[in-house]
């Protein structure tokens, strides 16, 4: 398959490939040069929980989630 680079330095990925493997916008990948004319392409699997305090900040119910201050669990734990 072939695909063309844009203007503005875009590639498309062909709808083939976006359907077998499921592809959906947004997903990042990593670009990593081999060689002159050589690239390769990885889809980047996010981190377990990225995005969860975004997540969590944006409830409706405001003041449902409120951050703490404080890198140590076990304080947490006593508070409760």
């Amino acid at each position: 398959m072939n695909t063309t680079l844009s203007t503005r330095g875009q590639l498309v990925l062909p709808a083939e490939i976006r359907r077998q493997d499921d592809l959906r916008p947004g997903q990042e990948f990593e670009v990593e040069r081999i060689d002159h004319g050589e690239y390769r392409l990885v889809l980047r699997e996010p981190r377990p929980n990225e995005g969860l305090i975004d997540w969590l900040l944006a409830c409706p119910d405001k003041g449902f989630f409120v951050p703490v201050d404080s890198e140590d669990t076990d304080s947490l734990c006593a508070t409760l």
